[in-house]
């Protein structure tokens, strides 16, 4: 089994400039192609929040738009910069998004058992897990304790190392960790908002972000380093379960020319 994340697309509408800098929803279209063109080609993708920039109809308008030509069953999660109900409306068909308080679902149909856990408080930068949410999640991983698992969330679970995003990360961890360290078969949990390649274990497991699918955060570890971001190249994670293990893979959108060989004639090419 092969799933694609890609994560924090921040699309507005056409020829508007995110920070003044970013038009976002150009980058959707190139990622929809090359998701599509993957050899061998993802069961699923996972968008792991911050679909858009500031939650608005219009903008999950442009966001459904660009989805369109994606060929591969893609899901949605909501960020800090989403809207719920907005969300929703824009996407009736995806009924997994439910009507509750919360955005929170199980897929079960695939090989590998994916959790989505919803981190969301209106309005804030910020994320919580509460006790609702995680009473949720502790229901799920005790329905099927022994079969492998992956959680889908935007806020990760851990501090980062970058001031101003940690600032803005999660409530509730701690408590998740308590949770989820009894659930070995619980195999990655996957995330989003801090626009970077990050792991760390976590809980037993390992915790990791994602790139942005636009702009990166700046990769900045100083204790008093701004909020800013970079426009290194677009990235994504292909998550692969094969033979009863994960293996992430992280990769850039963009045209690097073909793959050149390394050997030649049944030896390396020395010149």
């Amino acid at each position: 089994m092969l799933i694609a994340q890609i994560t924090d697309l921040h699309v507005r509408q056409p020829g508007q400039k995110a920070y003044r800098v970013v038009e976002t929803d150009r980058y959707l279209p190139p990622t929809v192609a090359a998701l599509n063109a993957l050899d061998p080609r993802p069961e699923v993708v996972l968008i792991t929040g911050d679909a858009t920039d500031f939650g608005r109809p219009e903008e999950y308008a442009t966001l459904a738009e660009r989805l369109a030509p994606l060929e591969i069953p893609w899901y949605l999660i909501a960020g800090n910069h989403d809207d719920r109900q907005a969300m929703r409306a824009a996407f009736p068909e995806h009924d997994y998004l439910g009507e509750g308080p919360f955005i929170q679902y199980a897929i079960e149909r695939f090989p590998l058992r994916l959790l989505a856990l919803d981190t969301l408080i209106p309005g804030e930068g910020r994320g919580e897990l509460c006790a609702q949410r995680l009473d949720w999640l502790a229901a799920r991983l005790a329905e099927q304790p022994e079969r492998p698992t992956l959680i889908f969330m935007h806020h990760p679970p851990f501090a980062t190392g970058i001031a101003h995003m940690d600032a803005i990360g999660l409530t509730g961890a701690a408590e998740m960790a308590a949770i989820v360290r009894d659930y070995p078969n619980v195999e990655r949990i996957i995330c989003g908002h801090v626009h970077r390649t990050i792991f760390q274990r976590f809980a037993g497991t390992i915790a990791s972000c994602c790139p942005s699918t636009a702009h990166q955060v700046a990769l900045d570890l100083r204790d008093n380093g701004p909020s800013a971001f970079v426009m290194e190249p677009p990235g994504y994670q292909l998550h692969l379960w094969r033979d009863g293990e994960l293996i992430t893979h992280h990769a850039v959108f963009g045209d690097y020319g073909m793959p050149h060989p390394f050997h030649e004639e049944g030896g390396l090419i020395d010149e």
